[in-house]
């Protein structure tokens, strides 16, 4: 089959496009060539997420592909049948456990059997989603499509030792080994789980948070000062916040905070919006909770069912149909469209803050 070429440097030119094709790649078995990969950011080329990504799927389907490295700009690569089993993986630094996910997840959906990953690496920072935001938004989306896939989170890794880590486990609902195609398994996945349809928010009902730390900062009540920022700013919404504070022993010493806003609709529980912020050097603890607060309250304002954060990563996964609203569309969520529609043309549109599917 011929190579399916995708210029790495189109929108925002980050690694969301490889994590993307990479998913979509070994879920649909198209060969693809990645070119220009992250071409005019400060450091191009691959980064030890995507190598990390790139040697699972090699394990777990036989995948081929050129020498690649750290800093490579082109990426050649051949999947084949999934074969899921246990594996162990060691991004090496504090690279995204959660970006990492974004390559591998979507194929593990689907395997012929029950995936366990044990997953090392940094668990929230600049530019990666919180795995605490992973498994409080992100996990009860994927669930619909599998058996079940849970992430529990043993150690947290901050910048730039990482040293996180992270069980995860995905047993599939549909098994793309039992079908002749990929269409067989879209059509089934798609006459037989509810699409996703996120068009209304619903009444914001109580706010839930985890504030963590590096066990060094607890004589300075580092997560306590994150959580009471922010629930002295979000004291305005008037309604419940409880927000968890944590200490773990860290290679690095870091601290973050992630808060939830959970919405019901005609009484039940409806999808929830996330906001996080991750402590830095002459960032006071304070403005860090307060931080995290704010972009909640903006996502919360936006009176759409999906935060910012959450669109993009719901875009792979309309290829079985359906829609939803966000609180805007950021170059990550364009270029994703993107991306899909190089391997299914013309089947995702954007109107206004709308993303839908259109037609494979």
């Amino acid at each position: 089959m011929d190579l399916l070429e995708i210029d790495g440097s189109y929108g925002e030119g980050g690694g969301q496009i490889v994590r993307t094709a990479l998913a979509l790649s070994t879920l649909t078995q198209r060969p693809i060539r990645i070119f220009n990969i992250r071409k005019g950011r400060k450091n191009s080329g691959l980064k030890n997420q995507h190598i990390a990504a790139i040697e699972v799927l090699k394990q777990l389907c036989d995948a081929e592909s050129n020498d690649i490295d750290v800093g490579s700009e082109e990426l050649i690569y051949r999947p084949k049948n999934i074969k899921c089993r246990r594996l162990e993986v060691d991004i090496g630094t504090a690279g995204s456990i959660s970006l990492l996910m974004q390559a591998i997840t979507l194929p593990l959906l689907f395997g012929n059997r029950k995936t366990e990953l044990v997953i090392k690496g940094g668990t929230s920072g600049l530019g990666q989603m919180p795995i605490d935001y992973f498994q409080n938004i992100y996990l009860h989306i994927l669930n619909r499509y599998c058996r079940d896939i849970s992430v529990k989170l043993y150690k947290r890794g901050y910048f730039p030792k990482g040293g996180g880590e992270v069980l995860v486990n995905i047993k599939p609902r549909f098994k793309i080994n039992k079908y002749n195609n990929f269409e067989e398994l879209r059509k089934d996945i798609s006459e037989n789980v509810q699409e996703i349809s996120f068009h209304q928010q619903g009444i914001l009902s109580q706010i839930k948070g985890i504030s963590h730390a590096s066990s060094v900062l607890m004589k300075s009540e580092v997560a306590e000062r994150q959580a009471r920022s922010a629930e002295i700013t979000l004291k305005k919404l008037q309604v419940p916040v409880s927000i968890i504070n944590e200490y773990r022993d860290t290679l690095s010493i870091g601290s973050g905070i992630s808060l939830f806003a959970k919405f019901t609709i005609n009484g039940d529980v409806a999808i929830s919006l996330g906001a996080s912020s991750y402590g830095e050097l002459k960032k006071s603890a304070e403005e860090v909770g307060k931080e995290a607060a704010l972009n909640l309250i903006e996502e919360i304002n936006s009176n759409a069912p999906v935060d910012s954060h959450l669109a993009d990563n719901l875009v792979p996964l309309l290829i079985f149909g359906g829609s939803f609203m966000t609180s805007r569309i950021t170059e990550h969520t364009k270029t994703n469209v993107w991306v899909v529609n190089k391997f299914f043309p013309n089947s995702l549109i954007i109107e206004g803050n709308l993303v839908k599917f259109v037609k494979i």
